[in-house]
């Protein structure tokens, strides 16, 4: 059996051998050479024309409070010596080194400065300063222009889940027109207070551009605040050679006698109430409001008037008060310092002294107080009952009213239409 099973297996290996060797012997065959010419590629003159050609790199950094020029020109990418001295020793780039300005610069290729700007903001006449650093026939130059900014409307708007400026700042409202809207609605709302959520805010403002970048927001043109139900609207309107003001879309003034508040908005400590008093540890009617803020924030008046007292007065500490007519008055205590002089006249708005902490205070506040007739009323209620006391709109402006409240309206409209799209989706 053994021998048997060895010979199928030898046989097996042999035919598989002799399968294997069937095929042709390689060296037998025939051999053929093929000869091509082949035509080199033009790299040498790629190269040298990618050599001789040059481009500009531009680039623009955020000046930061600790910069020095070598600092800001790393940043942008600038490793040129010569440039640096320059920057360094020019009178005029001094207005360059501020924390928060943009500097833009265009380099060659080789890292070397080729120019650089910066733009800003320097008052309220409505131009704009321009540095502008420039290299000419291998010498820099450095010049300052004053040019006018240009005007262009933005829309912006919100839904409240919060307070004004948390829902500001998730609709990319910039904080000056915040604060507007603060001003124009403040007599009609407590932003402290009388938010709910699921307001709505739409505002049409001015973004003053310069070289046509955004370089700082101006006038609110226009606003519309849906509060607790109310509708609550707003347009700047100006006739020819009179002041301007704001108005409903009925064409009646929003401008008021008084303002809601001393202060540009803030926070509200301790309202028009009743309250445990912080130093006597006792409830007491609280017949005025606290404003927090820190020592030095400008107070200003809320009406024309009269300074009938400017000093120090017991608990109060410093305190300005004034006469507004017909009986009414307003104090303001605890300031750190006094801005005005006993008999002299001040007008609505303008700055009588700054938050401190002088008298019975436990910290940095302004305690305000509005007296009528001798009797304390809330600010608030009283801004409110002396509305539509501004400018008054002639008859003959009224066309040009309309068609301009009409223009501002579909505006608002388009942004409330996609607030409400999106408080939909959020809700489902």
């Amino acid at each position: 059996m053994t021998a048997l099973i060895a010979a199928l297996l030898l046989g097996g290996g042999g035919g598989a051998f002799a399968v294997a060797s069937l095929g042709p012997d390689a060296s037998a065959l025939p051999v053929r050479q093929v000869v091509e010419f082949v035509e080199p590629l033009p790299l040498q003159a790629q190269s040298e024309a990618l050599d001789a050609h040059t481009f500009s790199v531009f680039t623009s950094a955020g000046v930061r409070q600790t910069d020095t020029i070598e600092a800001l020109l790393s940043r942008l990418g600038i490793n040129d010596p010569e440039a640096a001295g320059f920057l360094r020793q020019n009178t005029e780039v001094r207005a360059l080194l501020v924390a928060g300005r943009t500097v833009s610069a265009e380099a060659t290729d080789g890292r070397n400065l080729i120019s650089l700007r910066a733009r800003w903001v320097a008052d309220d006449s409505g131009n704009f300063k321009r540095l502008v650093v420039e290299r000419q026939n291998g010498l820099f130059t450095a010049r300052i222009e004053n040019v006018p900014l240009v005007p262009s409307l933005r829309v912006a708007s919100g839904v409240v889940r919060s307070s004004l400026f948390a829902t500001a700042d998730e609709a990319g409202i910039p904080d000056q027109v915040t604060l507007q809207l603060a001003e124009i609605f403040g007599g009609d709302i407590d932003f402290h207070r009388g938010l709910r959520k699921g307001d709505r805010i739409s505002v049409v403002y001015e973004a003053l551009e310069a070289d046509g970048e955004p370089l700082r927001p101006g006038r609110v043109v226009s606003a519309e605040f849906v509060n607790n139900g109310r509708n609550l609207e707003a347009m700047w309107f100006q006739e020819p050679g009179k002041r301007g003001g704001y108005f409903n879309f009925r064409g009646e003034s929003l401008e008021r006698a008084f303002l809601a508040s001393p202060m540009e908005f803030s926070r509200v400590t301790s309202g028009f109430s009743m309250r445990l008093h912080p130093i006597h540890n006792t409830w007491r009617a609280h017949k005025g409001t606290d404003y927090g803020a820190p020592t030095g924030t400008p107070v200003r008046t809320v009406a024309d008037g009269k300074v009938e007292f400017a000093g120090v007065m017991g608990g109060y500490g410093n305190v300005v008060q004034i006469a507004h007519g017909k009986g009414d008055t307003t104090l303001y205590a605890h300031l750190s310092r006094i801005d005005v002089r006993q008999g002299g006249s001040v007008e609505r708005g303008q700055r009588i002294g700054a938050v401190g902490s002088t008298g019975w205070s436990t910290g940095p506040h302004l305690h305000f107080e509005f007296r009528e007739n001798g009797v304390h009323r809330d600010p608030l209620e009283v801004a409110r009952a002396r509305a539509g006391q501004g400018v008054v709109l002639a008859a003959a402006a009224r066309p040009d009213f309309e068609r301009a409240s009409r223009a501002l309206r579909s505006q608002l409209a388009a942004a409330a239409a996609v607030v409400t799209q999106v408080a939909v989706a959020t809700a489902r």
